[in-house]
């Protein structure tokens, strides 16, 4: 059967394929739209499967917020090339309206979710047999509220969104907020919000590095008390060049090995343990200062005013945040 210039347009609109990929598909189908379909998606999974193994760290982040619903969804591939393809920023969007639509409660209920008798997965599947890539549907996120709030940063790669407590909130106060999480990148809403898992963590590694900087400051006392410089023996590599340009004598060399290969055990032994959990429970309270929304300092405010400070004023109260990037960080 003769394939024609308007079934190759309209299976290729119903796709977003490739014209010679449509064209294929509909002269191996017989010219049967179903089919033909099929094969596409097939060729996605083919495609999928052969290059599973390949890092997909490029992508596109989209969000969106209307009538107290706000999601961000997130489709991964391999190059910025394909990232900033029209046709695949088009197929995000479409997920995105998808679940704007629908609201699903999950990344996997997302996937199964159908348009046009197509599900989100294979739509996916469909657009990475058509560019060659890898791609995942990797990231969903939502919330419900009486005011919510979307912030797409330039370049589609970070999205976030954000959730007060009353339909009257100021709209400009939320949104500052929603761009506060997408700069900043706060781990909770407020101290009370932070996972205990969390907390245990930061302050095992503060006891940690409060020990440690417990001793390295033994080893420089004991430094100094035998007349060495600390910054000429802070490591064994430090002595021997040191030494080499005459700056230390052959004495002090062994001397500064000596404290550093002693002091250590014997500093640890003799730590003030109370004081070691002073100190670690302050830098707790500092990550949180610094890792919670309502205690940073508001970006927008040119008075350095906190962000719990604005809040009140405004009369506003966040009540969550969700935040999804494909930048390192």
């Amino acid at each position: 059967m003769a394939v024609t210039l308007a079934d190759i347009k309209k299976l290729r609109d119903m796709t977003g394929a490739g014209m010679m990929d449509v064209k294929k598909a509909l002269e191996e189908a017989n010219g049967d739209f179903e089919v033909a379909k099929d094969l596409l998606r097939k060729r996605g999974q083919a495609i999928a499967a052969k290059r599973s193994d390949r890092e997909a760290s490029e992508g596109c982040v989209l969000a969106k917020a209307e009538n107290g619903f706000a999601c961000i969804v997130a489709v991964k591939c391999e190059t910025d090339f394909v990232a900033k393809n029209a046709d695949f920023v088009a197929m995000v969007k479409k997920i995105l309206d998808v679940a704007m639509q629908q609201q699903p409660e999950s990344l996997d209920a997302l996937k199964a979710l159908t348009l046009n008798g197509q599900t989100m997965a294979d739509l996916v599947t469909e657009r990475s047999g058509v560019t060659g890539e890898k791609m995942e549907l990797s990231d969903y996120a939502f919330l419900r509220a009486a005011k919510v709030d979307a912030y797409n940063h330039l370049g589609n790669k970070l999205s976030s969104i954000i959730a007060a407590d009353c339909a009257e909130a100021d709209a400009e106060t939320v949104h500052g907020m929603n761009m506060q999480v997408a700069s900043m990148n706060p781990v909770a809403l407020d101290a009370d919000h932070v996972a205990q898992e969390v907390k245990d963590r930061e302050l095992s590694v503060a006891v940690e590095k409060t020990k440690q900087d417990e001793i390295n400051k033994a080893i420089e006392n004991a430094l100094r008390k035998a007349g060495i410089n600390p910054a000429h023996a802070d490591s064994d590599d430090h002595i021997a060049s040191n030494t080499a340009k005459g700056w230390m004598t052959e004495e002090q060399a062994e001397q500064a090995r000596q404290i550093r290969a002693n002091v250590p055990a014997e500093a640890e032994a003799s730590l003030n343990m109370k004081k070691v959990e002073m100190i670690a429970q302050g830098r707790l309270q500092k990550f949180l200062k610094e890792s919670t929304l309502v205690e940073q300092q508001y970006i927008l405010s040119d008075s350095k005013e906190l962000v719990k400070d604005v809040l009140k004023k405004q009369n506003v109260v966040i009540t969550d945040f969700r935040r999804i990037t494909l930048n390192q960080e």
